[in-house]
């Protein structure tokens, strides 16, 4: 067994994920903006499409108000242009009012048929500051009533800032059998105590192997609680080459035109930018070695010209996988990468990492998925 307790227990595969670059996060020289990369739909699009083709079995779709795209529509827009690859669509409770957001999370659902996951996230809306406390019991309420407009037949809901009684579940029934998997990041106790009621999957951004173990502990102790196991999930950067040295020089090379101002500026304007797991991040960086390493293979230099995920794995092939599988036997079943460029990194993993890994669709592990259209109104069943 691993360090705590996991749902998938007797699972021997792993979710293996790639990033969808759509908040203007994508560059050759980390903290330089370059036309070619923009967040547009030519460029995030061509990204879904080269993990899916790599063998990518899910892919994060962000959100944050800077220059690039709507995270609900990407999604939407992907649906006809694959076939495999998973959905992980980024959703800040609040932004849109709950029954339209089941709605139209039910109508993606469908349009995917059943690859529609869900990653549950509370900072604050552009241009609002709102008290944590208050950020997480809204979530704590979306999700709720996401729940019941997934699992009911009707949706009453009596809460601090919801109210609804006697909605029928017609509209919003999804695709999946009881909805989409729930992902969730946050360190503070208020996000521990909602991942480990309703949410699947538990994300954390990389540290040492010890903290990350004491998430996985902190959360787990909430879970259990409520009579409940998790499955556990890492968003880290890769940076994979046939030689550690090489993969070493590439590090540098990303962050050689840094200027230091522009990487804080970048780093600020994120809607996530004071929260406590960004915090941890920066706090790695100040115990990382000269060379920006907190533990073999494990760089923080990423965290220089980004909020959230601040550090990458970089190594030979060999120390890559051997990572990641430490990684695994921790009871860690999801990852979730990305690289610099998206493209190239997404190439560099697929060709040398994933053939050697055993790599599932969470979804379709946990019988999510049915095997034929479902009996909803907006599968084959009765409309009313």
């Amino acid at each position: 067994m691993g360090v705590v307790p996991i749902t998938s227990e007797d699972l021997d595969a792993v979710e293996v994920s790639w990033f969808a670059a759509l908040c203007s996060d994508d560059y050759q020289f980390l903290g330089m903006p370059d036309g070619k990369l923009r967040s547009s739909w030519d460029h995030c699009s061509q990204i879904v499409k080269t993990a899916e083709a790599q063998g990518f079995r899910n892919i994060l779709c962000p959100s944050s108000y800077q220059v690039g795209q709507d995270t609900l529509s990407f999604v939407a827009g992907c649906a006809p242009i694959t076939s495999d690859i998973n959905m992980l669509a980024a959703v800040r409770c609040g932004e849109m009012q709950p029954i339209m957001l089941a709605r139209t999370i039910a109508t993606l659902d469908h349009m995917l048929n059943g690859r529609l996951t869900v990653n549950i996230i509370s900072s604050d809306f552009p241009g609002e500051k709102a008290e944590s406390s208050f950020r997480y019991q809204r979530s704590r309420e979306v999700v709720e009533i996401l729940k019941q407009a997934w699992t009911q037949d009707q949706i009453n809901h009596a809460g601090e800032v919801y109210n609804f009684s006697g909605l029928t579940t017609d509209p919003v029934r999804p695709y999946q059998t009881g909805g989409p998997l729930l992902y969730f990041g946050g360190y503070s106790q208020d996000a521990l105590e909602l991942c480990g009621e309703h949410c699947d999957v538990y994300l954390m951004w990389p540290e040492k192997m010890e903290e990350l173990e004491g998430r996985m502990k902190a959360v787990h102790a909430v879970a259990e609680r409520y009579g409940r196991t998790l499955d556990y999930g890492l968003r880290v950067h890769v940076i994979v080459r046939d030689t550690e040295a090489e993969a070493r020089e590439y590090a540098d090379y990303i962050v050689s035109k840094l200027d230091e101002d522009q990487g804080d500026a970048i780093r600020n304007r994120a809607l996530d930018a004071k929260s406590l797991g960004v915090s941890h991040q920066a706090k790695n960086r100040e115990i990382a070695d000269d060379y920006g390493y907190i533990e073999p293979n494990l760089w923080t230099g990423v965290g220089r010209a980004r909020s959230g995920c601040g550090a990458a794995l970089v190594g030979s092939t060999d120390q890559v996988l051997s990572k990641l599988e430490a990684y695994q036997k921790m009871g860690i079943r999801a990852f979730i990468l990305s690289g610099y460029p998206h493209l190239d990194e997404a190439e560099h993993f697929g060709q040398r990492v994933l053939p050697q890994m055993n790599t599932c669709s969470l979804p379709h592990a946990y019988g999510r998925v049915p095997t034929s259209t479902p009996a909803t109104p907006l599968g084959n069943g009765e409309r009313r």
